[in-house]
């Protein structure tokens, strides 16, 4: 599993805000992204440009 770091300010959460990639898919060229914050409690879902201007990869943990 993946995770990612808020890089500014994003729908309320803070930068630094650590997040889990859950999954990632793609749909006839679109991307889209789930991400559960750290805590596990709340769950958004994205598309690629909110996600490779707002998300900075940090670590890969199994």
């Amino acid at each position: 599993m993946k995770v990612y770091k808020v890089k500014k300010q994003f729908n309320g959460y803070k930068r630094g805000t650590l997040f889990y990639m859950i999954s990632e898919s793609e749909f006839i060229g679109v991307k889209e992204f789930v991400l559960r914050t750290e805590d596990l409690t709340t769950r958004i879902m994205i598309n690629e440009s909110e996600f490779l201007s707002h998300f900075m990869f940090i670590k890969e943990v199994f």
